[in-house]
């Protein structure tokens, strides 16, 4: 076994590798970039090595930095996780030829599988089935077209340097083939260099499943299948082992199927083999095709390790440093059902776009398994994926570990960002999914109905006007306000909810009871014991509030903006002639007087309220005419202050 390991990645993953490499008394050296110099895999790591800027290429991707790392250190191999180097040939032939092990497949079982065109030309002679379409070297737009009629339409063009959904075009009609290979080729060319193209057989209704194997260099086993057909735009979403639907006769042909292609290359270390298969009639020994090999350890691998008990990344450290495969296929089995949802910051009403943000608040549930790379306080940074966690869970059959699914989902609580959990609740929910009626358009077919964002109901908006007048203890540690203190049994408080501005009003009735009214709605809430009750039934809120956001995690997680009276104040008093108390607090300062000139904006006074203080300006120049208060006073909300002149006073004079 190693000593000492460097791993080439950052993030969920690097931390995943370091868990294990802790766990088997190896340690760790992490390299890191500009924008990670904070980062959870650094704080988690042995030792950790500055590598450049934060641009991947200025760093995750200079292979010859991160090998002169390692040597430096004294590291005796390179874990590449996945993404960044890991299927990069030349990095593990420089790696190899440092002296260093490469903990992974060889430069040329990567390559034998880098190009889609010849992996499938090697799987055929593996004895692999693989997708009616057309791979050669003709590359002639009118050869291809005549290809894609011999297969039937409707055909993929795909790239056959492709990755991720690029270079790739569904054509369903002879007269469209011409654009869609323009398009193909172009996006191909810009993304990969290549633009070499394949043509395949459309399944109309696609499932992705994949075979999870396991080589030394010789011989190979496979740990069974993981259904991942829930995608959009061929990023998958949620991941599943075993498949739905999977039968004993179609697991070993697909499992020997994996084993065949590992085998037919010499695959030493985690793969895996990819399958379309045809959903159309339930799962068929002859209706499944190869697609393609990841030679890496995947994202969705802790699924596969929750149904078999068995650690790949263990694996992966053991074969590597010269050990046989831990298990042969008679030993492998399967345990129940994992599900894995990845947990992303993204707008999902507004098309998946990538955010960013500060990560004011992050809270998993216990009972769920959580890979991350980040932490509270963290930021998601622009240059790379902006994953925050894989959540895992397991259950003895499907309908368990789905209900473990949506109830994880439920306690996912997420600030500071926008994210996707409300999405994968949705989805874990959706009709089609629970009876396992899986395919790759599923997603795409309720997307109107997944992708919006949840409104929070009035029982949501009660706790998060509680929460916002400090009615009780925020779990962010943010104190009481003394506003709870004062005489006034009434308060009011405005918040903003998709643009939509809430005015609630809020009457004390007795110690940690409120009656809270949301427009023409009315609920008695209390909070105590760390638990809210609304209407005198228990839910599960939680929340959060860090500067004027505050986010009410309950089903779907609900964000809001208090809106500041203060700001109010000011805009609804533009012009006018008395400075009052926006909320009930405490006269700090006065510093007006009757007859003195004053200047738009001047500060007139301090307010004191909700443990802070507030300056109270002038809204219009004028002349002072009253003072009303002074410092010391405790005043109530709407409580005039100071009193100017009236406009037309002031003309005359």
């Amino acid at each position: 076994m190693f000593n000492k390991i460097l791993i080439a990645n950052r993030g969920e993953i690097a931390c995943r590798v370091m868990e294990t490499a802790r766990k088997l008394g190896v340690k760790t050296v992490a390299v890191y970039s500009d924008a990670d110099a904070a980062a959870k895999h650094v704080a988690m790591a042995d030792e950790a090595v500055h590598i450049g800027g934060a641009a991947p290429s200025e760093s995750y991707l200079k292979g010859d930095v991160i090998i002169a790392a390692a040597l430096e250190r004294g590291a005796q191999g390179i874990h590449p996780g996945y993404g960044f180097l890991s299927e990069n040939p030349e990095f593990v032939e420089a790696v190899e030829a440092a002296g260093l092990v490469f903990i992974g497949p060889s430069a040329k079982a990567i390559r034998a599988m880098g190009l889609k065109d010849a992996a499938k030309v090697l799987m055929e002679e593996a004895g692999v089935p693989v997708v009616p379409g057309y791979h050669g070297a003709n590359q002639e737009a009118g050869f291809l077209a005549e290809q894609a009629g011999e297969i039937g339409y409707p055909v993929l063009i795909k790239a056959v340097a492709g990755g991720g959904g690029k270079g790739m075009r569904l054509v369903e009609k002879p007269e469209d083939f011409a654009d869609a290979l323009d398009s193909a080729r172009g996006e191909a060319t810009t993304a990969f260099g290549n633009p070499d193209v394949l043509i395949e057989k459309y399944v109309t209704q696609p499932r992705h499943i994949e075979v999870q194997v396991f080589g030394d260099g010789t011989h190979a086993v496979h740990l069974f299948e993981r259904d991942c057909s829930l995608q959009r735009r061929h990023q998958k979403v949620i991941e599943e082992a075993p498949a739905p639907g999977m039968t004993a006769e179609v697991r070993e042909a697909m499992g020997q199927a994996g084993v065949r292609a590992a085998e037919a290359i010499g695959y030493k270390g985690a793969g895996t083999v990819e399958f379309i298969v045809d959903g159309s009639d339930g799962l068929r020994t002859d209706g499944f095709w190869f697609m393609e090999m990841n030679t890496r350890l995947q994202v969705e691998h802790p699924v596969t390790e929750a149904i078999t008990g068995v650690d790949l990344v263990e694996w992966q450290l053991r074969v590597a440093s010269g050990d046989p495969l831990p298990k042969q296929q008679d030993e492998l089995s399967i345990n129940g059902h994992s599900f894995e949802a990845r947990i992303y910051a993204e707008d999902v009403p507004k098309g998946f776009l990538p955010a960013t943000g500060t990560l004011t608040h992050l809270a998993f549930p216990a009972e769920a398994r959580i890979d991350s790379g980040v932490r509270s306080g963290d930021t998601i940074s622009p240059w790379y994926d902006p994953m925050i966690a894989k959540l895992v869970v397991h259950g003895s059959t499907r309908a368990i570990a789905l209900q473990q699914l949506e109830r994880a989902l439920r306690h996912t609580d997420v600030g500071g960002t926008v994210t996707n959990v409300s999405f994968l609740s949705l989805l874990s929910a959706e009709p089609g999914f629970v009876a396992g009626d899986v395919d790759t358009g599923l997603i795409e077919r309720h997307l109107a109905t997944l992708a919006t964002a949840p409104v929070a109901c009035t029982k949501a908006r009660s706790v998060a006007a509680l929460t916002a007048l400090g009615l009780m203890q925020a779990p962010d540690g943010a104190p009481k306000p003394a506003l709870v203190l004062w005489t006034p049994l009434t308060h009011t408080i405005s918040m903003t909810h998709h643009e939509e501005e809430i005015a609630v009003r809020v009457t004390v009735l007795g110690t940690g009871e409120y009656q809270v009214d949301v427009g023409e709605v009315q609920h008695v809430v209390h909070f105590t014991g760390g638990a809210w009750f609304v209407d005198q039934t228990k839910v599960q809120a939680r929340t959060s509030y860090v500067g004027d956001t505050l986010t009410v995690f309950w089903g779907n997680g609900y964000v809001f903006h208090v809106v500041n009276p203060l700001d109010r104040a000011a805009e609804a008093g533009a012009g006018g002639n008395v400075i009052a108390a926006p909320m009930p607090g405490l006269v700090k300062a006065i510093f007006a007087e009757a007859g003195q000139e004053v200047k738009e904006g001047d500060r007139l006074a301090i307010l004191e309220a909700m443990k802070m203080e507030h300056s109270l300006l002038a809204a219009r120049d004028g002349v002072v005419a009253e003072v009303l208060a002074q410092s010391g006073d405790q005043v109530q909300e709407g409580a005039a202050l100071i009193q100017l002149v009236e406009e037309e006073e002031e003309a005359v004079a």
